[in-house]
């Protein structure tokens, strides 16, 4: 171990004089160290693992020259993603990699220490769940790894420069925006870099590898997603947040299966609205002509007759009725439907009105996720046609295996192969928590 140390030590020097590495400096010349993760329950963390692996070293490996600038560099412009001690990080780890240019073992030691807190500060920060994004299943939520976790990964890492690009990458599209937050930082007032932050922090979620479907409310479009590449995409209609305020929630979730010739659940604020009108001007032949049945609960333990329900009542909203559209072509589900888990009860549904998917503007929905081609994505999350031997209602039919689902919002376009900012339909940006002045500024001034 000392000798390893020792042999580092003359790497660590060669290192500090590479372009960008300047150290931190007091007036008196000598290195001020910011400080770093404190040295408290967490701290203990990093002793035990020290311990466990007997103090091997993981920045000061002879063939690891070059882990100590990269970290330097990625704390360094990480306050863009919303960390907002990575420019004081990286001047305390600078300042480490001076101090351990002396090759007391003891020193070289502690400096790889003070190395490992500021790499798992960061990972940590990163490895957050996107704020405002609702998680349906454990499969898709993010967790935060543990001290031992990330630095277990470090030491095995081959090539750990490789392993800090990479773990800092997090997906090709979140690597993308941060390239393009960085360079917006750097021009004056910081260009348009608040918007790109706040696209990073929706962004990521959204996994690096694996087959997936990605859903775009800002763009209203939706992208198949296999081996972490784009593979297929289709229009969609989403929710209307200017008109209804009905905005589609940002949600990762797991599609497990299609239901076919699916029932419409008519939401309450539709039957006060246009259904309990239709009903009082029309009579009750209206529900019949449409397809509408009551239910005494959305099982369908009852079906209700007409006549039993307070129709002025329910049009003023004081009384709610559970109402149901059955499978025909006016059904507004059309012939396909796509659960997944969400406190919003939202889903990928087909419908029979295809004529706005033309519009420019698709934010025009309930909520809900409309489909322009439901068949084609049901043929790509099932492996075959989508269909039946019977026109019987609400039929569930099982995906080969579970493919993930990430409702965003994405006013930046990195994964279409352009770097576009759209229209903020529904207002995200400026709510980011990461969009500060200080933020930008502490970015900037490391580009």
């Amino acid at each position: 171990m000392h000798q390893t140390l020792l042999k580092s030590a003359a790497l660590v020097a060669l290192t500090l004089t590479a372009p960008g590495m300047a150290t931190a400096q007091t007036a008196a010349g000598t290195t001020a160290a910011p400080p770093l993760p404190s040295a408290s329950t967490a701290y203990d963390d990093y002793a035990r693992f020290y311990a466990a692996s007997k103090n091997a070293p993981i920045w000061f490996r002879s063939d690891q020259a070059e882990a100590g600038p990269e970290l330097v560099n990625i704390l360094r412009h990480s306050a863009i993603e919303g960390f907002a001690r990575g420019p004081e990080l990286a001047a305390g780890v600078e300042a480490a990699l001076a101090k351990a240019q002396t090759g007391d073992a003891a020193a070289l030691l502690e400096a790889d220490k003070q190395l490992s807190r500021a790499w798992v500060a960061y990972v940590q920060a990163i490895s957050a769940p996107t704020p405002g994004m609702l998680y349906g299943e454990r499969w898709v939520t993010p967790t935060v790894p543990t001290t031992f976790a990330v630095l277990g990964k470090a030491l095995r890492a081959p090539t750990l420069v490789d392993h800090l690009r990479s773990v800092a990458a997090v997906n090709p599209i979140y690597a993308a925006l941060r390239d393009s937050a960085l360079k917006e930082a750097a021009l004056p007032n910081g260009g348009n870099s608040a918007r790109y932050a706040a696209n990073l922090e929706r962004a990521r979620s959204i996994p690096a590898t694996g087959k997936f479907v990605l859903v775009d409310a800002a763009t209203a479009r939706l992208w198949m997603y296999d081996n972490g590449r784009p593979v297929d995409s289709m229009k969609v209609i989403v929710g209307d947040k200017a008109k209804l305020g009905l905005p589609t929630p940002m949600i990762a979730s797991v599609i497990w299966y299609a239901t076919l010739n699916p029932y419409w659940h008519v939401p309450d604020h539709l039957v006060k609205k246009t259904l309990a009108p239709n009903v009082i001007k029309q009579g009750e032949g209206y529900l019949k002509k449409n397809g509408y049945e009551i239910v005494s609960d959305w099982n369908a333990s009852q079906i209700l007759p007409a006549s039993s329900v307070d129709w002025k009542a329910a049009a003023d909203g004081t009384a709610h009725v559970k109402i149901r559209q059955l499978p025909g072509k006016t059904n507004s589900m059309g012939k396909l439907k796509f659960n997944f888990a969400n406190p919003e009860g939202i889903y990928l549904h087909d419908t029979p009105n295809k004529v706005l998917f033309a519009q420019s503007n698709r934010a025009l929905s309930n909520g809900c996720i409309r489909l322009e081609d439901a068949q084609r994505l049901g043929r790509w999350l099932m492996g075959r046609d989508p269909t039946t031997i019977s026109t019987a209602p609400e039929q569930h039919v099982s995906l080969p295996q579970g493919v993930p689902v990430y409702v965003t919002y994405l006013t930046a376009q990195p994964h279409i192969g352009e770097q576009a900012l759209v229209r903020d339909i529904y207002g995200w940006d400026a709510r980011s928590t990461v969009t500060t002045a200080a933020a930008i500024q502490a970015a900037g001034a490391g580009s």
